[in-house]
């Protein structure tokens, strides 16, 4: 069994930000495998898809995103997973907007979601899906950016990655990390 977990903040007034990314791939996911009504437990909405032969769990953390260990611990606990069979779909305000990057390990980079689940797995080794926001204009404030809407361009920008996320995601569960980064991580299609 694999989790995708995607990181995002519950409420009808987040919907549509850069924050929620995260929440953006594992829907598309639940979208193309048939997943059902979410089930609520551990402090997340829980779907089950399979995607080949494989039981997915996809996870959408209920507890905002700066404390989303709290949800991600006991399902890893529960579902007794292996650290490489888990991945951490989350925005990225250092890669530009639409531009993604999977790795098997490393650090929080500033993410402060990322950074609890770190903290509370006592491990970072676990793969991560990076899906670029890119850096707020001006002095505009970070949290203010990350919460604000995507507009316009941005808008199918958005989309698109997405999409190349949620394929990154399928190509992870079906092939591996190997051949998922060999895909997610190429110079994006112009």
């Amino acid at each position: 069994m694999k989790i995708v977990v995607g990181l995002g903040n519950p409420g009808l007034e987040y919907r549509g930000t850069r924050h929620n990314v995260g929440f953006e791939v594992v829907a598309e996911l639940a979208r193309r495998f048939g997943g059902g009504k979410p089930t609520v437990k551990h402090e997340a909405e829980l779907v089950d898809v399979l995607i080949g032969s494989e039981k997915v769990l996809l996870v959408a953390p209920m507890t905002y995103m700066n404390l989303s260990g709290k949800s991600v611990l006991p399902i890893r606990d529960f579902y007794k997973t292996e650290l490489e069979d888990l991945v951490v779909v989350c925005d990225d305000l250092d890669l530009e907007p639409g531009r993604l990057r999977l790795k098997p390990r490393g650090s929080a980079g500033g993410q402060k979601g990322l950074a609890d689940i770190v903290k509370r797995l006592g491990d970072q080794s676990f793969p991560r899906l990076r899906v670029g926001i890119g850096r707020p204009p001006g002095r505009m404030k970070a949290a203010d950016y990350v919460l604000g809407k995507f507009r316009g361009e941005e808008l199918e920008e958005a989309e698109h990655a997405v999409l190349k996320a949620a394929d990154g995601i399928e190509i992870w569960v079906r092939e591996g990390i190997e051949a998922a980064m060999n895909q997610v991580n190429a110079p994006r299609d112009e």
